[in-house]
């Protein structure tokens, strides 16, 4: 368990080139959690010129603790605030610490410290939301409140979700009943996808208030998913005369390290849903993942039963309510600030 009397200090970044060594080792030595983080530090680090906000407009702050007499120090806490394609991300932050072993005693101290440099790294309307651990995500959120006067949104869960992973170990077959009526193909998507694809993307957006997206925009995410190779779809087309596929399904995987790989969209046409199509790809995304990764981790929001169900029966632990706490299976949530004082990105 952590020292609650070992002096901590708070470091800022503008660059993932310069975070310093201990950061990339607790990344790399916590993959999974590390998840949010790690692929797109990694991309930053060694993409620079090419990367979203690796100019100058990224801030990472790190803090970490030397224990008396040590000339070592451990890292608690690395906050990131960062820029993707479609606009700015919320604020990410990231633990080594089992949830388990975190005490407020121990981190409300250093949420303070990284409050204080945030306030003096960033304009405070930057700040529009929070993701973390829940715990660790109230308590930031109460403390940037204090400090800069910005209240949370009147209806501030954005997100509310559970960690989870899969693994070889994990991944279950599963005997989906056959699709009558209809031929299917389970791929990754293609240029000739796009219009699809984006239909499902504005449709994913449409569920994910307030990061809603114009038919303009989600093109442009599909685009950019599909030239990445970050996306897969489940091809459908009904059996017969003159009748064109459709995509049933899409599975986005946009954060990958080397040994982790991060599910962060899954969506269903209306049109398809009950025929299984969502966990037939899920499974078979995981499938072919596996093959290279050693888990494929996703979140799973508090109010989508019917998702949680699907990814349980991929092979997703910690997702039925008789399932005794697993570490790594954390709850997570997304907090807003209020949008009439704050620039909303998206993510």
């Amino acid at each position: 368990m952590p020292s609650n009397t070992s002096s901590h200090k708070v470091a800022v970044y503008t660059s993932a080139r310069d975070l310093p060594q201990e950061v990339w080792i607790a990344f790399h030595e916590n993959p999974r959690n590390a998840n949010i983080m790690l692929p797109y530090a990694k991309k930053a680090r060694y993409n620079p010129d090419r990367y979203p906000g690796s100019a100058g407009s990224n801030v990472w702050l790190v803090c970490s603790t030397s224990a008396p007499g040590s000339l070592t120090a451990s890292v608690d806490f690395v906050l990131s605030c960062t820029e993707g394609s479609l606009g700015s991300y919320p604020l990410f932050i990231f633990t080594p610490i089992p949830l388990s072993q975190l005490s407020a005693q121990f981190y409300l101290p250093r949420l303070r410290s990284l409050v204080k440099r945030l306030q003096q790294s960033v304009p405070p309307e930057r700040v529009f939301s929070i993701f973390a651990l829940e715990p660790v995500a109230r308590d930031f959120a109460s403390l940037w409140t204090k400090a800069t006067g910005i209240s949370l949104d009147k209806d501030p869960e954005y997100y509310a979700a559970k960690f989870t992973y899969c693994t070889k170990t994990t991944l279950q077959s599963g005997q989906l009943a056959p699709l009558r009526d209809v031929a299917y193909d389970l791929r990754p998507a293609r240029e000739s996808d796009l219009h699809n694809v984006a239909e499902l993307c504005s449709g994913f957006a449409e569920t994910s208030e307030p990061f809603t997206l114009s038919m303009s925009r989600a093109t442009t995410e599909a685009r950019l998913l599909i030239q990445s190779g970050q996306v897969w779809v489940h091809e459908i087309c009904a059996r017969g005369h003159d009748q064109r596929p459709e995509i049933a399904s899409i599975v986005a995987v946009t954060r990958t390290s080397d040994t982790v790989a991060g599910i962060t969209k899954v969506f269903t046409n209306p049109r398809w849903r009950q025929r299984g199509c969502a966990e037939r790809l899920v499974r078979h995304v995981c499938q072919q993942l596996l093959q290279t990764k050693e888990s494929v981790v996703l979140y799973v929001a508090h109010n989508n039963p019917t998702a949680a169900k699907v990814y349980r029966r991929v092979g997703f632990v910690g997702l039925s309510q008789n399932d005794a706490p697993l570490e790594g299976v954390d709850p997570w949530l997304e907090l807003g600030f209020d949008q009439k004082k704050v620039q909303l990105g998206h993510w």
